[in-house]
């Protein structure tokens, strides 16, 4: 199936999501056989990619980096956006629905450390190092193991925070392994952190594909592209997520896996200096995936409101 004008793809700027969106175009004109010129990639700037020396959580969280997205697709501008899936709103927008959710990558966070520094993992950074996130997750997590370290505001795309850990006179920063290794950049030295240290955030490793709800003709070039696997878990992380209330003002983190027809969700939820954690581990069947993920959310509101609680 094919449409007569090019399938107009729409990307943030930075080196990973055009990769990412690259890679969405290849496995769309693979499973569609399109031909590549059929396949159009538009750069979106989103307001998450400009105010980069201020806090996620103090521009407002989630949708910083997928509102001009969406609203190119309102407007008819693009047929589809590809997402990193940890950075979508747990709710649907208005009009627009998930075409697909590609097979996950590493869903691991990684520990990227300057020049002259070889930890094997966090216990090994120096005392009072000095780290650099933008993430709430992962300075919760990070300080609850080592809470000498010293926590500082490091954003931008890969290259950048990589470059500035010298630059910035600091030690170590944490990356997901996914877009490090899509981008074929994973660091020497680095190391892939152990989910029981480092939960990763709902949906981190999935790429997702928005598209309008109802535009069925999209809709079926994307069909083939969608991973049941992927989207039963991801599809519990984020039903967690939506329970507590997540944005990127709350340090949540969730992750789920699926063995012998069994899906293992783990999540968790902290203060945001990693004093206090409150954390569940649940089983289901992947179809009700999302009921043991809404469960699970409601079970830690009950047992630590006082985490909920902004």
């Amino acid at each position: 199936m094919s449409k007569k004008k090019p399938v107009t793809i729409g990307t943030r700027a930075s080196p990973l999501a055009v990769r990412q969106s690259t890679m969405v175009a290849e496995a769309l004109s693979a499973a569609n056989q399109l031909e590549a010129t059929s396949i159009a990639l538009t750069k979106i700037t989103t307001k998450g990619d400009q105010a980069l020396d201020e806090k996620l959580s103090d521009l407002g969280g989630k949708g910083l980096f997928t509102e001009e997205l969406e609203s190119g697709l309102r407007e008819g501008a693009l047929d589809l956006a590809v997402h990193s899936l940890k950075d979508l709103p747990t709710q649907n927008a208005d009009g627009l629905t998930l075409g697909a959710i590609l097979p996950r990558a590493n869903a691991a966070d990684m520990l990227v450390v300057r020049h002259g520094l070889s930890p094997t993992g966090l216990a090994d950074l120096p005392q009072g190092a000095h780290v650099g996130t933008s993430s709430l997750r992962r300075q919760a997590q990070i300080l609850r193991v080592r809470p000498d370290l010293k926590i500082s505001l490091l954003r931008g795309n890969i290259g950048t925070r990589v470059e500035r850990l010298n630059a910035a006179d600091m030690h170590a920063t944490l990356l997901a392994a996914a877009g490090l290794q899509r981008l074929d950049m994973v660091p020497a030295g680095a190391v892939e952190l152990d989910s029981e240290i480092v939960l990763p955030a709902a949906g981190q490793g999935a790429l997702a594909v928005q598209c309008r709800a109802d535009d069925e003709a999209t809709l079926a070039l994307l069909a083939p592209l969608n991973c049941a696997v992927t989207q039963a878990c991801v599809t519990a992380e984020r039903s967690f997520l939506n329970a507590l209330d997540g944005s990127c003002r709350t340090p949540i983190a969730a992750l789920a896996t699926i063995t012998d027809d069994t899906l293992y969700l783990h999540g968790r939820l902290l203060a945001d200096d990693g004093s206090d954690m409150a954390e569940t581990r649940v089983t289901c069947a992947p179809d009700e995936a999302k009921a043991a993920g809404r469960a699970a959310g409601q079970e830690l509101r009950r047992s630590a409101p006082h985490l909920v609680t902004r």
